[in-house]
């Protein structure tokens, strides 16, 4: 199987960025995904160290892909838990 790898003008890395700004969530990372796939051959360390992408995202992105199952962000998971569970008595 022959693989091409893209080019990578300064307009390209602009827009990519800006795009991938915009985008949060899964969205985002399907999408980092879908350009290190197209980016080809050592995508993830060009899209890290030209496009300041992280590589951790893009492989959750790249493992989202393959496996088609979604990660949920639990955001609201994150953070101090309230006083009250921690002193049930105050």
């Amino acid at each position: 199987m022959f693989k091409v790898s893209i080019q990578l003008t300064d307009s390209l890395k602009k827009l990519l960025k800006e795009t991938a700004e915009q985008l949060k969530g899964a969205a985002k990372r399907k999408f980092l995904a879908q350009t290190v796939a197209a980016l080809g051959h050592g995508g993830q360390l060009k899209a890290e160290q030209e496009k300041g992408m992280n590589r951790v995202t893009i492989s959750k992105g790249i493992k989202e892909l393959t496996s088609g199952i979604t990660c949920v962000d639990n955001y609201r998971g994150r953070g101090r838990y309230k006083a009250e569970s921690h002193l049930p008595n105050l």
